[in-house]
């Protein structure tokens, strides 16, 4: 991907269309900052002691598009793809072994899966699931914050990108 093939999200959108498109924009920013990229750099960790890699990213934003559209807004019980009890922090420690192929398709099933549940609720329908003082989310709400969680983690994508290849921008 290339920053030219993201669609910009429009100034004028309805408030739906805005905030999907300001979803799509910072998921199809992520993908730009791994492009190009072999597995092992996409392992590659940004300054010590951070543990941090664009390969940990992806797959902590599977986590987190699982997460809040499965088992909050729909009331799944989908469990962990890279957590555990003994590494509650799993998406962001890949080992050798896991692979961009691996990362990137269960990534785009979530986020697939994202869409799909999104696609059945209007921004004012609340989720199934609640929040730790028990209190519903609406859709609204999580698409704002999937934005905000997408945003945050760019941010730390770029340093990591440039600190591999030096390879800037947005």
């Amino acid at each position: 991907m290339t920053a030219d093939e993201r669609s910009e999200p429009a100034i004028t959108a309805a408030e739906r269309p805005m905030l999907e498109g300001w979803l799509a924009y910072h998921r199809d920013t992520l993908a730009l900052k791994c492009a190009g990229l072999t597995d092992a750099q996409l392992r590659e960790t940004s300054v010590p002691p951070s543990q941090l890699s664009l390969l940990g990213l992806v797959r902590h934003m599977s986590e987190v598009e699982r997460h809040w559209f499965r088992n909050v807004m729909a009331g799944e019980e989908a469990k962990s793809l890279y957590c555990t009890a003994e590494d509650e922090d799993g998406d962001f420690h890949p080992t050798e072994a896991d692979t961009w192929e691996e990362a990137g398709t269960t990534w785009r099933a979530e986020i697939d899966a994202a869409r799909e549940i999104a696609a059945k609720h209007g921004l004012d329908d609340l989720s199934i699931g609640r929040s730790r003082k028990g209190e519903h989310f609406n859709l609204r709400w999580i698409y704002t914050h999937m934005i905000e969680e997408y945003a945050r983690h760019n941010g730390h994508a770029d340093l990591v990108r440039e600190r591999i290849d030096g390879a800037t921008g947005d």
